[in-house]
């Protein structure tokens, strides 16, 4: 039976936000939750961008819920060996409910400290090295790794969880898929794309496939959509721009192109249940294993009592 799940936007909402949503979605019926690994939001109209480490750690104090970083770039802005020990403690807050979702990133995350942002095929070299340097480390012991991007000298991971983390793996083209299959325990990406995942499992990729998709709920759809277009018109930016793009201004500046009709059409906005099942169902049929649903907006409790109400019923069917 496939999982649903709740999607927390790091970028939309604050740290006690996110772990107040994350309570709910366990009050709810929910099992499991998917968050966001930003340092700036997309665009400043969403206005967030906390530390996520602080919050999973917030919400294994709070819920039996289990987590996925959705997703972390282990590569630029945190060296891999922090984001090893930061893993390793989140499996053990978690007692084992603990997924680490990494990808190759975006310069809007990555380029803060002033290092280059590198071309694609760097960042999936980068990101394959990161996770050796992860594993390794995983397995305790002294570790010293002088590789090509990563050095490491005589450092041992102390709190070690009993068994380590899922490493799940973002991928948005073939690619990307075929990494995430050497290297992964699973798989994840945001469109419900059936060609990218007989990909990766053709490449014998482990493990769930895990998607997300954003949705808006309201009684008044016209609301939804303007609120939709309002904080999520990179929904519908095409190509890299999402990796490229350095700054929330820029974001803006080529969001202007997208219209409000763009983002409706694109996104289940409004109150009509057929909508929000087609979009979950979406990912269901192209043969994910786990779908995390964002909840556009303030109105959650709305959007959890719809759910239970009109969704739930449906998708279990």
């Amino acid at each position: 039976m496939p999982e649903i799940g709740v999607f927390l936007s790091s970028e939309e909402h604050g740290p006690g936000d996110l772990v107040a949503q994350a309570q709910l979605a366990e009050r709810s019926g929910f099992r499991s939750v998917f968050i966001s690994d930003h340092f700036h939001p997309w665009i400043d109209r969403q206005g967030e961008g906390s530390f996520v480490w602080s919050v999973i750690g917030a919400i294994a104090a709070s819920t039996d819920l289990k987590v996925t970083t959705g997703v972390t770039c282990p590569t630029v802005r945190i060296h891999p060996a922090i984001l090893a020990q930061a893993a390793a403690t989140s499996q053990i807050l978690l007692n084992g409910r603990f997924v680490f979702g990494v990808g190759s990133g975006e310069a809007l995350n990555e380029h803060i400290l002033g290092d280059r942002w590198p071309s694609v095929e760097i960042r999936l070299k980068m990101l394959e090295e990161a996770v050796e340097v992860i594993r390794l480390l995983w397995e305790g012991g002294l570790v010293n790794h002088h590789g090509e991007f990563y050095t490491v000298e005589n450092a041992r991971l102390y709190s070690r969880p009993e068994s380590p983390p899922p490493l799940a793996v973002s991928a948005f083209g073939p690619v990307a898929a075929e990494l995430a299959a050497r290297i992964g325990d699973g798989f994840i990406t945001v469109t419900p794309d059936q060609g990218l995942l007989r990909e990766y499992r053709d490449h014998a990729g482990r493990g769930p496939a895990i998607g997300a998709v954003k949705v808006c709920w309201d009684q008044d759809e016209k609301r939804a959509r303007k609120l939709a277009h309002e904080l999520w018109p990179t929904e519908c930016l095409p190509g890299q721009l999402s990796q490229e793009l350095p700054m929330p201004a820029h974001f803006e500046s080529a969001a202007e192109i997208v219209t409000e009709d763009m983002v409706g059409d694109t996104l289940a906005c409004g109150p009509d249940p057929e909508r929000h099942v087609k979009a979950v169902s979406a990912y269901l049929e192209a043969g994910f294993d786990q779908v995390y649903v964002n909840q556009i907006g303030p109105d959650q409790e709305g959007f959890f009592d719809f759910y239970n109400r009109e969704l739930r019923p449906r998708l279990e069917r």
